[in-house]
């Protein structure tokens, strides 16, 4: 009976047009859009570089956490339960359909300008002179971190809404612009330049992939090479003891370090002797000298320096692969996504990670003039920590609508 029926099947389906073959591509077809699609060699390089950097935090922290707090763990302590609620918010956002984050692109935009705004308030925080932070409920949260997540979800919404209109001169800077209001309100009010430059330049590399062509984004780029050199050039012929000097000391210690070497100029050479210490394989893990005071808050935006220091060439390259593979997967995610908006999600994502690791090398080695960038997943902070899972969460559920 069961040979019958497998012949009455096999019939039917030669009746009907199809070949027995065709009938199998179609159930497997079905069967293969079930299974969600994990990268997990993304989700190892993510784990890695969580669990490298707390081991990396303990040991630049230690020395600190003992003279400041009476306690060598602190800040790894107080890294560790952002960390796991973190990995929380990221396996939760993972399973959150990425299409929702549309309804609320506007929300998250005037979210963002408001927290920002709230700094000013009684809920402003101070940290190391820095009024950066609020505290709502007992929580510190960093809002110029939540501006880098929402801007990310507003533009994806607006331009794939836009989708070819795009191309549309005033359509192009209208979505140039729609950063500008959150990066000047960082600026001005948290003191935070750094993250008013990662802001806008989320924005500039997620429309950068949107738009066909590339005359106009090579006029900005020049615009604004042409803008910085001028600003440097009057920087250095207006002389350390004027005003404009002043309120860009960073630039000219950048230029000559030795120069401010009891000034802007300390932290920047004291990363450089880390560096240059540690040779080709490092002095080992624990063994660096430049975290026992010489850099201060080394646990923060230099630590890459004491990564270079106790580990060496060797190790620096490692953890920079790391992050090489890490862009890449989520290129291949972008590639692949389903649709132009779950794409852009991901692009935003990977412009903020990129674009952070980038600077914050390039700080440590004075590359660039000093300012205050952490290392994605590796540098002491609650906020970050959260806000970066969040995101890998979101190119996690992007992922998942990926047809095997």
């Amino acid at each position: 009976m069961e040979a019958a029926g497998m012949a009455r099947t096999a019939g039917s389906a030669r009746a009907g047009g199809y070949s027995a073959r065709a009938m199998d591509r179609e159930i497997t077809k079905k069967r293969v859009k079930k299974d969600a699609y994990v990268d997990y060699s993304m989700v190892f390089v993510v784990l890695f570089l969580l669990v490298f950097g707390l081991v990396m935090l303990y040991s630049t922290s230690s020395y600190d956490g003992r003279l400041k707090w009476g306690d060598s763990a602190y800040y790894l302590k107080h890294q560790l339960l952002p960390t796991a609620l973190g990995i929380g918010l990221m396996i939760f956002v993972s399973r959150i359909p990425y299409h929702f984050y549309k309804k609320v692109a506007t929300l998250a935009y005037v979210l963002a300008m408001v927290f920002i705004l709230l700094v000013k308030s009684p809920l402003g925080l101070e940290v190391n002179g820095a009024r950066r932070w609020i505290k709502i409920l007992g929580i510190s949260i960093q809002p110029a971190e939540a501006a880098k997540l929402a801007m990310i979800i507003v533009l994806a919404t607006f331009i794939s809404k836009l989708g070819k209109g795009i191309i549309n001169p005033k359509a192009f800077w209208i979505v140039l612009g729609m950063p500008v209001p959150v990066c000047l309100l960082v600026w001005r009010i948290t003191k935070n330049l750094s993250s008013a430059i990662i802001i806008f330049g989320i924005a500039f590399l997620m429309l950068f992939v949107a738009t066909p062509g590339y005359r106009r984004f090579i006029a900005i780029v020049t615009f604004l090479v042409a803008a910085a050199g001028g600003i440097v050039a009057l920087i250095v012929k207006a002389g350390y003891h004027s005003e404009l000097n002043f309120r860009f000391a960073r630039i000219l210690a950048w230029l000559d370090p030795e120069a401010y070497v009891n000034d802007k100029g300390y932290q920047t050479l004291q990363s450089l002797y880390a560096i240059g210490s540690g040779g080709l394989f490092g002095k080992g893990l624990g063994e660096s000298m430049q975290k026992l005071g010489f850099i201060p808050e080394a646990q923060n935006d230099m630590i890459f320096s004491i990564i270079c220091e106790e580990l060496g060439i060797v190790g620096a390259i490692a953890v920079m692969l790391m992050f090489v593979i890490l862009i890449y997967r989520m290129m291949i995610i972008a590639q692949n996504a389903p649709d132009m908006y779950g794409a852009l999600l991901v692009i935003g994502v990977m412009a903020h990670i990129s674009i952070q690791v980038i600077l914050n090398i390039a700080v440590v080695t004075n590359t660039i003039p000093n300012t205050g960038i952490t290392l994605p997943f590796i540098s002491y902070g609650g906020t970050a920590i959260l806000f970066l899972l969040t995101e890998i969460g979101i190119v996690f559920n992007v992922a998942r609508h990926i047809e095997v």
